[in-house]
């Protein structure tokens, strides 16, 4: 491209001079030899006035004021009918520019000049001309190089940010060329460059998010499968597999739900707008401690159910119980003691809060608790921050309502037929 451009600034001068040079050489020539024949007939004009000034008045020409007059290395002669031809200067050798002209005594006074000069002066005008059309061949030679670099570098760099993102290197570079169409595409590029990388960090947090949400589910379908092979009671296989069939429907949800969420993020939106139903708190409730049972007697601990009965809130079953999840799973590995799960209504709010008998919750960590790869001890520190994130999507919010004991709130809007409740 580079090429390309010099050689099209070039090939357009080259036409412009040879347009504008071929002519005005022409017209410079042309005018040299004018004005050399003008000077001629001004002299032959002087010397013809000169002698007939002297024949009107009788006299012979003077011989000596016309000497003077003729400027060398001119050539004159002067016939006069009757006398002998007058001549001054050095005849020119080869060819020459002749004026004539006669006078009303039949004088002829003939002025003569080398055509040497004449084309000396032509060839220094053309020379001129030469070297002038040569400076602006090379000036538009520079101008073309430094203007080929000037476009072909903004090109060469907007060519190394699309291999830059072609390769996973989604960092857009904010550069511009003063070039509006160059930053249109820089602007461009930068624009891709920005949907890029939240593509990757939607990709990246949903395996991050993926990862931990199934961990709990599948290792606690896997407790119920193992109950299923130790058993040999028809009874208890056939509730351990309605148990671990509604953890799989649970699991289903759990997916669908992120990656619904990373399709959101990634296209720009609100995951915030994704559509919540009418649920009974209980129903949920009890679903949760019917899984988390096992878990927490093997950890010789007790899980228990208190406060208001028969709520109805308006969230996602699968969301709300993988909230709780979260909370009963950070509850059993981070505390102690009896695990409570408590309902109560609050104004327009359902709350389910979750609370243990441990130690609970740093002042330093209470603050950040709900952050993300921020974690009080060898975890990952993604669980609260992807709860926190389902119930927002649901319209509610995730609180810690008390550091010691540790208590954890998830308020959701309440169903707007329900009757009041309590306050709390």
């Amino acid at each position: 491209m580079r090429r390309r451009l010099i050689n099209a600034t070039l090939g357009v001068v080259l036409v412009v001079v040879a347009v504008l040079g071929i002519p005005l050489a022409f017209v410079e020539t042309n005018a040299i030899e004018t004005t050399a024949r003008d000077n001629l007939k001004a002299e032959a004009s002087r010397l013809l006035e000169t002698v007939e000034l002297r024949l009107a008045a009788g006299e012979e020409p003077d011989t000596a004021l016309l000497a003077r007059q003729v400027t060398a290395p001119r050539y004159a002669t002067i016939t006069i009918p009757g006398r002998p031809t007058l001549a001054f200067g050095d005849e020119p050798k080869g060819k020459s520019f002749d004026v004539t002209m006669s006078g009303a005594f039949g004088e002829q006074v003939t002025v003569s000049e080398s055509r040497a000069r004449v084309t000396r002066e032509v060839r220094e005008s053309l020379l001129l001309i030469l070297c002038v059309a040569l400076l602006a061949v090379a000036a538009a030679a520079a101008l073309a190089v430094w203007q080929a670099r000037r476009l072909a570098r903004p090109l060469t760099d907007l060519a190394e940010t699309a291999e830059r993102l072609g390769s996973g290197d989604p960092r857009p570079r904010q550069r511009r060329y003063d070039v509006p169409e160059l930053d249109r595409v820089a602007e461009v590029l930068d624009q891709s460059a920005e949907r890029i990388a939240r593509m990757l960090t939607a990709e990246r947090r949903l395996a991050a998010d993926a990862s931990h949400q199934l961990r709990t589910p599948l290792t606690a379908l896997s407790m119920r499968l193992e109950e299923i092979i130790a058993t040999e009671d028809p009874g208890t296989v056939k509730e351990e597999a309605a148990i671990a069939l509604s953890q799989v429907e649970r699991l289903t949800d759990v997916v669908e739900r992120l990656l619904t969420s990373t399709r959101r993020g990634a296209a720009g939106r609100d995951p915030r707008t994704a559509s919540a139903v009418t649920v009974r708190v209980d129903d949920v409730v009890r679903q949760q401690v019917d899984e988390w049972r096992p878990a927490v007697a093997s950890a010789h601990r007790v899980i228990r159910v208190a406060g208001e009965p028969g709520l109805v809130a308006v969230a996602t079953p699968g969301a709300l119980a993988q909230v709780l999840a979260t909370l009963l799973e950070n509850a059993l590995m981070h505390g102690d003691g009896t695990v409570t799960i408590r309902t109560r209504r609050t104004g327009t709010s359902v709350v389910v809060e979750v609370e243990d008998e441990g130690a609970g919750v740093s002042d330093v960590l209470g603050a950040r608790v709900f952050e993300r790869a921020v974690s009080g001890r060898n975890s990952t520190g993604l669980g609260l921050a992807v709860a926190r994130d389902l119930a927002e999507a649901d319209g509610g919010r995730l609180e810690l309502l008390q550091l010691r004991p540790p208590v954890f709130a998830v308020f959701l809007a309440a169903y707007p037929g329900e009757a009041g409740g309590k306050d709390g």
